[in-house]
């Protein structure tokens, strides 16, 4: 699993140490949804089993998408324990130990004492707890930033949509869902229109009373507050909740250090690895043979493809750069300095791919501000220009779902003509 190592500023054996890990695992325990006390990491180290429960249902918080009070009141211990073993699984926990625990989460303390230390070593996972179970005072709005990959993929070249013969599918049932599908959607889109509707309301009654003229107008809490006061003390009780848990970040990262130096002793009394570990079977994907060959023999075709454009693109080179020579210094000149900017463009969409890679927040929420028509222009993300984007990407999909429209009504035109005696109808709308 490896070993976090940071460099050493005092030894753990050491009495400063030993009377800093205590602190350090009580802030851990004070910055995590739902997280046990300090005794239970103690429990965890030598394995005993009444800790297993309460670090089973710690992982399922912190790996759960929903919130803590949805995760800790509606799972049982099985579902907990299934839904951390996948998390992890999909994650790459590279240790098979885990996925070897029994399901009713009654052992194995110590092996997840371990995969929080792996979460916790890998990422930013306080922040994002933290980010998650945070106070929100303004009406915010999450909002897709992702790059649109159908639009960009899509073109008349796509395969043409066909149905296995040795696969059974249900054109009903695939319809139902469908309708369903869409049905969700669009009741979706309404609630966030009636959503945004009632927004603006407020912001446009409240317009001229925030103490901050970036925002102008009051949100639906501070609404909230104006028109039930003693709700306020309950706000109160959150914010004072909240800077206890950042409180106790800050402190977890001043004796982080203690806590993987501790850490690696648990990993040091873990039992070793079994001889026929490297023969345990990998949790991956199964693929039936057919779609195996299937995909080898679209790889094969695909390096020919590459092969081939890569010959094209060599001689229409070589003849343009031929005809750029014969025209004079000047042409020469003005293709090295295409080639030169070229390289720059280059250069900066590659670092700038480096700097946003890690798609950090693709859906990240946005602070609903109304703002009027002669304002000037701040950070942020104008309605408009997201309205603009978003209209574009429908037009886009909307082309695309023509097309497509088009292939199956050809495709079902070849099944109806290879039966004769069948009257094909084809279906109104879409």
């Amino acid at each position: 699993m490896g070993r976090r190592r940071r460099p050493a500023g005092r030894a753990a054996g050491t009495g400063t140490g030993a009377r800093a890990l205590p602190e350090a695992i009580a802030a851990l325990c004070r910055t995590l949804p739902a997280g046990p006390g300090p005794e239970t990491f103690r429990r965890a180290k030598f394995d005993l089993p009444e800790a297993a429960p309460a670090l089973w249902r710690l992982l399922s918080c912190v790996l759960s998408p929903r919130s803590e009070a949805d995760t800790t009141g509606s799972l049982t211990r099985e579902a907990q324990v299934r839904l951390v073993k996948s998390a992890m699984r999909s994650q790459g926990y590279p240790r098979p130990a885990l996925f070897q625990l029994p399901e009713d989460g009654s052992q194995g303390s110590r092996e997840l004492l371990l995969a929080l230390s792996w979460l916790l070593a890998r990422g930013p996972l306080i922040e994002q707890l933290l980010a998650r179970t945070r106070v929100r005072l303004g009406d915010e709005m999450p909002v897709c930033e992702c790059e649109d990959l159908a639009c960009g993929r899509a073109s008349p070249g796509l395969p043409t949509p066909s149905k296995d013969a040795d696969s059974c599918v249900d054109v009903r049932h695939v319809q139902w869902l469908m309708g369903k599908l869409r049905f969700r959607w669009r009741s979706l889109i309404s609630s966030h229109q009636e959503h945004c509707a009632l927004l603006s309301k407020i912001h446009k009654y409240t317009q001229g009373c925030h103490s901050d003229r970036n925002l102008g107008h009051l949100s639906v809490a501070e609404t909230e507050l104006l028109r039930d006061p003693e709700g306020g003390q309950q706000l109160l009780q959150m914010l004072e909740f909240e800077n206890v848990r950042l409180e106790a970040a800050l402190e977890w990262r001043r004796l982080e250090q203690v806590f993987w130096q501790w850490m690696d002793t648990v990993l040091g009394a873990s039992p070793p690895d079994s001889p026929n570990a490297g023969s345990q079977p990998t949790f991956l994907p199964s693929i039936p043979e057919r779609v195996a060959g299937e995909l080898e023999l679209v790889s094969r075709e695909l390096q020919a493809l590459q092969k081939e454009l890569q010959e094209a693109v060599e001689v229409r080179r070589a003849s343009w750069e031929a005809q750029v020579r014969g025209q004079g210094p000047e042409w020469s000149a003005e293709m090295r300095a295409s080639k030169e900017a070229v390289g720059q463009e280059l250069a900066a969409l590659w670092q700038a791919w480096e700097r946003e890679g890690s798609l950090a927040q693709p859906h990240r929420p946005n602070r609903l501000v109304r703002s009027e028509a002669g304002a000037p222009p701040g950070q942020g993300l104008w309605a408009t220009e997201a309205i603009g984007a978003l209209r574009s990407k429908e037009a886009c999909l909307e082309a695309v779902l023509c097309w497509l429209q088009g292939q199956s009504q050809q495709e079902l035109a070849k099944l109806a003509g290879a039966l004769p005696g069948v009257i094909w109808i084809p279906p109104h709308g879409r």
